[in-house]
């Protein structure tokens, strides 16, 4: 696989608006998972690794717990899940996953942002199948077989398996997620991951070179500016002028 993954999802400046941005997007997503699976993240592995996550991303207690406390309680929002494909400067191509109460206005949200950076939207599934979508496990180590072994005998599809510099990273299909990871909690006891997330990994790189990079980068920025996207995956490859 590579490391492909580890500058695919665009992840946000730490400004203070960004910041906000941050908070009021891992709000969204941990309300949703918990209302979904559980709030407590002992029985809830996906929401356990999203807690996780929105720790190490200096997100306060106050949201998470606020998030909690809303999925909890009866009624509340409605969020949906919305998945937008299309092609970005360069003939890229670019998922975006959105979380939303109101998907006529985020489709047309995310189809200006397309527009303004002249690209194009596409139907589901033009441009996914050019990625896999995996369950993305990094964590300290340098046992590979001992890993693979862990995982096998827990009944896991295990994609693929990395071991560089001192760090293992597993790749499986997304819905082998949860089993993947309490497999390897099992195997190895509480492990601090690098990694722990869901990810679409490109299959193949596109070069986005020249006054396509402007482009690219501004379709970027404006579906990040959005609430309702959560996460944006891509396969280009920025080519930096000599």
């Amino acid at each position: 696989m590579g490391r492909a993954f580890q500058n695919r999802k665009e992840s946000m400046a730490k400004t203070a608006d960004a910041k906000t941005k941050v908070y009021s997007k891992y709000g969204r997503e941990i309300y949703v998972c918990a209302k979904q699976g559980g709030t407590d993240p002992a029985g809830n592995l996906s929401l356990r690794g999203l807690i996780e996550r929105a720790k190490k991303d200096q997100v306060p207690s106050h949201v998470i717990d606020k998030a909690l406390d809303k999925a909890s309680g009866v009624g509340g929002e409605d969020f949906s899940t919305a998945r937008y494909e299309g092609f970005g400067p360069g003939n890229c191509m670019v998922i975006v996953d959105c979380l939303t109460d109101n998907p006529n206005r985020t489709f047309g949200d995310v189809r200006a942002c397309f527009n303004k950076a002249k690209s194009k939207l596409g139907t589901p599934g033009s441009v996914s199948h050019m990625f896999d979508h995996c369950a993305i496990l990094a964590f300290p180590g340098d046992d590979e077989e001992a890993t693979l072994e862990a995982l096998m005998e827990a009944d896991v599809d295990v994609t693929d398996i990395e071991n560089e510099e001192g760090h293992i990273t597993v790749f499986a299909p997304h819905t082998e997620y949860a089993k993947a990871k309490q497999a390897l909690i099992d195997a190895f006891g509480e492990l601090e991951f690098e990694v722990d997330e869901i990810q679409f990994v490109p299959q193949t790189v596109t070069p986005v070179e020249g006054d396509d990079v402007a482009m690219f980068e501004k379709l970027l920025d404006t579906l990040n500016d959005l609430d309702d996207v959560q996460n944006v995956f891509h396969n280009a490859e920025i080519q930096q002028e000599a």
